[in-house]
Parts: structure tokens; sequence; C-alpha cells
């Protein structure tokens, strides 16, 4: 599954949060918060899946740096778990 966050539409951690856990199935419990994000992704997301944040420099700019980054390292965080998979049971994260 690939899955494109188009970064001139995030504003907030709230927008990234909303973005990701329609496609990702998170479900009506979901805490939208990054340890909720941190636990779905290490654990419940079936793989392979590809999340490409598209504009990123875009929602850096809106969201702040130091909400930016907070939300990237856990995305960066839960792909280099997966790096000694094979590519078919992994989780990998592109910015551009």
């Amino acid at each position: 599954m690939r899955i494109t966050i188009d970064g001139a539409h995030i504003g907030s951690q709230a927008d990234l949060h909303r973005v990701l856990s329609g496609p990702l199935d998170f479900g009506p419990y979901y805490g939208h918060n990054l340890s909720a994000l941190w636990d779905r992704l290490s654990t419940d997301v079936e793989r392979p899946v590809e999340i490409v944040w598209e504009n990123a420099a875009v929602s850096r700019g809106r969201m702040g740096y130091e909400a930016f980054e907070a939300i990237a390292s856990v995305l960066v965080r839960a792909a280099a778990e997966d790096e000694s998979n094979a590519p078919h049971e992994r989780l990998t994260v592109r910015f551009t």
C-alpha cells in the first residue's frame, strides 16, 4: 500500500493524524497523538506500506519545526524498525 500525504494540506499534527488514520484503518479508538501513532505503526499496520510525504517543507513551515519533527521522527523510527525485514514486510517513509 502506498499513502501519499500532500504537505500543502497539512498545517497541524491533527491534520496529519486525520490523513493517516483513514487509509491505515486506525479505527474509532485511535488516540490521535504521537504515542498512538507509534503503537499503530509499529504493531498494527499491515506491511508492506510506503508513506510518501510530498511538500514536506510546506508542512514544516505551517506546523512549526518542533511539531513536524515530532511526527517525522515517529515515522522514521517506525521505518527503521523494519529495515532488516524482507521488502514485502516493511514500512518505508520518504519526504519530498
